[in-house]
């Protein structure tokens, strides 16, 4: 027996010792998937010599001797250190997720296959102009000399999950736009929620659920301020066919099945802080841009930060892995920045089918042929899987996504979605490498006139002192139709009557007060004669930093980077009072309402007010809207503090629950049954005692990467996760999904990149990301800009890059080698 236990002993230290090998050899070999930064290379599809240099924080810096050697240079580092990113957003938009995950990631092929981001992206690349082109197809040679002869390891996620890249194709860079226009266009959604709402409430009911924004609130184009002008009207048998038509005869059990069928909406999917002050106010003579695009978090981040000097071709910001040309930045002459306009570019649209057969559907002119084709999905483990797409005039049957969807529609009905996201003729990213080498207003508002989703706010300002704003992209025009409701696809009526012409849309130059703000709130007043958006965000962000930039002094720089940090809450100082006033006293929360009595709004990581002011927003929310919306509640279900104050002043009715007919609730005693309950759910979590609560301990951005996280051991050390400041109504905007788990009030959406320009001096431009350069977990740049993005110390992208530099010398083939 002793033989038999000391053999077994042996045996299982022998297996360990090779699992410890194996797990030492593979962490090795996916060290050398940790780029060489340092050196020389010979290179094939160069003309001429170029460097990438990075800076101690790994910020890429670029030298060559022409633009097109850069855009080379630039997929080579791109490739370096974001391989995965970007394999990962082709895939995504080509619907070809499958094919290395599985069957978990069918349903988003499913979907990107009947969307045709994948075509759409082919068909941009031919409407490029040759310039364009050129350099579209120089960085795709960067991208695939890299993969082809990298060394060592790719990244840990094509090891981990035994993949290898296809080569890089030029029209792979065109889908990372296709894919954040359809991110930032919200419309199906929208209109989808309304009309799960009109299962349960009359529309009159729908619109006091959306309150105009109050007196005083600001407006980007015009005199910067507009007066209420009242609710939008509810919508009529003559206006609002979606409702009285089409949606009041679709099936319940169809709008539920698509609902169900549809990806997780995204915290506030687009929102962004936009402002620029004119020279004259400005401490340095020139003029200021600030800009920070929030997006979701995730690791990698979004951005990656690059610098390019070329002859032609000076140009610093931030730059998409997979994508040449900057997205954000300054060209040396000019700086631009954008925020999301959130107009309404999509319909989903209710098709019939014609009498006869499943082949055709009825259009105003009479019945029609669906246009068919077939996608094949290639499944990892599994068969491929074969996917049936109907085509209407108006855009692609995605009903037909969910078999629940398309049998509770029954054999008549089906729903196509009609947006501008789906133009094969899109020519966004021929103005992106317009803008890119822009100098001036009159070439960058050219530029503008091809930029067509997604509907974007731009920010221009340049070294001669101007200052502009302008929307661009393609905002539908409807005859006499709310865009807020399901369309008919059989009437002319309900068809777009084309797009507001570029020079017709919202812009300002050089205006007398020396200011414009944008935070993705209302553009323009009630007297500009096109719909852009019904539903604006709400004005609080845009109300901070105005009141900001009326404080005295000059601005400078340093107080642009203070305003992008700041976390008080407009929306709390002008509720916080009212639900002071409104609470009954004299219970155990007491001690919360004593907290917030003499509270300043401030949203700060390290005191209780912030987490106790939006745990019973929370909660206020739940209370007063559940009962009525019923299972649509959950689409509706994010705090509108302007909303809450309506409803418990002048619209007190929604205080009232339904559910309990033999009682009439009070606001007060809703109030006071929220806070209890918020309370109840804050001491279970974080202890009895409310001084000792932190807003930072609930409230924390947490970076996940997706391909890596489901790992067991691996997954959690590639998490980044850091207390931070602000709600979704500061300037430092801190969004929360809000459901209903310990994860609640986790930090999910916020600022992706910090962004200041004097236009004095753009050397010295600022930027903040959280984060890092690298991709890679194994990298130290993979965190490292997360703790400075936090706490405001900001990097710099000048010509010489700052601190220990690394460069890589890439120097055509046949070149002899030092």
């Amino acid at each position: 027996m002793k033989r038999v236990f000391r053999f077994l002993g042996w045996a299982l230290t022998g297996l360990a010792l090779i699992v410890v090998v194996g797990v030492c050899g593979l962490y090795l070999w996916l060290r050398t998937s940790v780029p060489v930064t340092a050196g020389t290379v010979t290179l094939p599809g160069l003309s001429g010599p170029a460097e990438i240099s990075r800076d101690v924080n790994g910020l890429v810096h670029i030298r060559a001797g022409s633009p097109n050697d850069a855009y080379f240079a630039l997929g080579y580092a791109h490739a370096q250190d974001r391989l995965w990113q970007m394999e990962a957003t082709r895939r995504l938009g080509q619907g070809r997720l499958a094919e290395v995950a599985g069957t978990s990631l069918l349903s988003q092929d499913r979907l990107m296959r009947t969307l045709g981001i994948g075509r759409l992206a082919e068909a941009a690349l031919a409407r490029l102009s040759p310039e364009a082109r050129a350099g579209v197809e120089a960085y795709a040679r960067g991208v695939n000399v890299w993969i082809d002869g990298h060394g060592g390891a790719l990244p840990p996620e094509f090891t981990l999950l035994f993949h290898t890249p296809e080569p890089w194709r030029p029209a792979d860079s065109l889908i990372w736009g296709r894919l954040m226009a359809l991110s930032l266009s919200g419309g199906w959604r929208r209109q989808l929620t309304r009309a799960r709402m009109r299962q349960h409430l009359p529309a009159d009911a729908i619109e006091r659920l959306y309150p105009p924004d109050p007196e005083g609130t600001p407006v980007t184009v015009g005199d910067g301020r507009r007066a209420e002008t009242g609710p939008s009207p509810a919508p009529t048998a003559a206006t609002a066919t979606g409702i009285e038509g089409p949606q009041r005869s679709l099936p319940h059990q169809l709008l539920e099945a698509f609902h169900l069928m549809l990806p997780e909406a995204p915290a506030a999917a687009g929102a962004s802080n936009g402002w620029l002050v004119a020279g004259v106010r400005a401490a340095s003579g020139k003029p200021l841009l600030a800009n920070d695009p929030h997006l979701g978090f995730r690791a990698p981040n979004l951005w990656y930060l690059a610098r390019i000097d070329a002859p032609g071709l000076t140009i610093a910001g931030a730059t998409a892995p997979g994508v040449p040309f900057h997205v954000l930045g300054h060209n040396g002459r000019i700086a631009w920045g954008m925020t999301t306009t959130g107009a309404d570019t999509q319909d989903l649209i209710v098709e019939r089918l014609a009498p006869g057969g499943p082949d055709r559907y009825l259009a105003p002119g009479g019945p029609r042929s669906f246009t068919m084709r077939e996608e094949v999905i290639r499944v990892r483990g599994s068969d491929p899987v074969t996917l049936s797409v109907r085509e209407s005039r108006n855009g692609p049957v995605v009903s037909d996504l969910s078999t629940d969807a398309a049998a509770a529609a029954g054999p008549g009905a089906m729903l196509t979605l009609r947006s501008t996201v789906l133009a094969e003729d899109d020519a966004t990213a021929e103005a992106m490498f317009r803008i890119n080498r822009a100098t001036s207003w009159e070439a960058f508002t050219a530029a503008l006139a091809l930029f067509h989703a997604p509907v974007q706010n731009l920010f221009y300002a340049d070294v001669a002192g101007h200052i502009g704003f302008s929307v661009a992209g393609r905002v539908p025009i409807r005859s006499g139709r709310d865009s807020r409701i399901l369309a008919d696809g059989s009437r002319a009526d309900d068809d777009w009557a084309g797009f507001i012409p570029p020079d017709d849309l919202p812009r300002s130059f050089d205006p007398a007060r020396g200011v414009i703000v944008n935070a993705n709130n209302r553009v323009v007043g009630p007297s500009y004669p096109h719909v852009i958006s019904r539903d604006w965000e709400a004005p609080y962000r845009a109300m901070r930093i105005e009141q900001r930039l009326a404080e005295s002094g000059r601005h400078d720089a340093a107080r642009a980077r203070a305003l992008q940090l700041d976390a008080v809450s407009v929306a709390a100082r002008e509720l916080v009072p009212l639900l002071l006033q409104l609470t009954p006293r004299g219970s155990d929360e007491d001690a919360l309402l004593d907290l917030l009595r003499n509270w300043d709004g401030n949203i700060d990581r390290n005191g209780p007010q912030g987490l106790i002011f939006n745990a019973w927003m929370a909660q206020l929310t739940t209370v007063l809207f559940r009962d009525e919306l019923g299972p649509a509640y959950g689409d509706f279900a994010r705090v509108r503090p302007q909303l809450l104050i309506r409803a418990l002043t002048t619209d007190t009715g929604w205080c009232d629950d339904v559910t309990t007919a033999l009682e009439r609730e009070t606001c007060p005693q809703v109030l006071a049954r929220a806070l209890a309950q918020a309370r109840a759910d804050l001491a279970r979590a974080y202890g009895p005692d409310p001084v000792s609560w932190r807003w930072g301990t609930a409230h924390r951005a947490s970076f996940h990467n997706p391909a890596l996280d489901w790992m067991p051991f691996i997954g959690p050390r590639t998490r980044i996760t850091i207390e931070t400041d602000g709600d979704d109504f500061t300037v430092n905007r801190g969004t929360s999904r809000l459901r209903g788990d310990a994860s609640r009030f986790d930090h999910a959406h916020g600022a992706t990149l910090r962004a200041v320009y004097d236009l004095a001096d753009l050397d010295r431009a600022t930027f903040a990301m959280p984060g890092g350069q690298s991709g890679n977990p194994l990298s130290r740049h993979y965190r490292d800009l997360t703790q400075p993005w936090r706490d405001g110390r900001y990097v710099r992208l000048p010509a010489t890059p700052e601190g220990p530099v690394t460069t890589l010398r890439l120097l055509p083939q046949g070149s002899p080698t030092p």
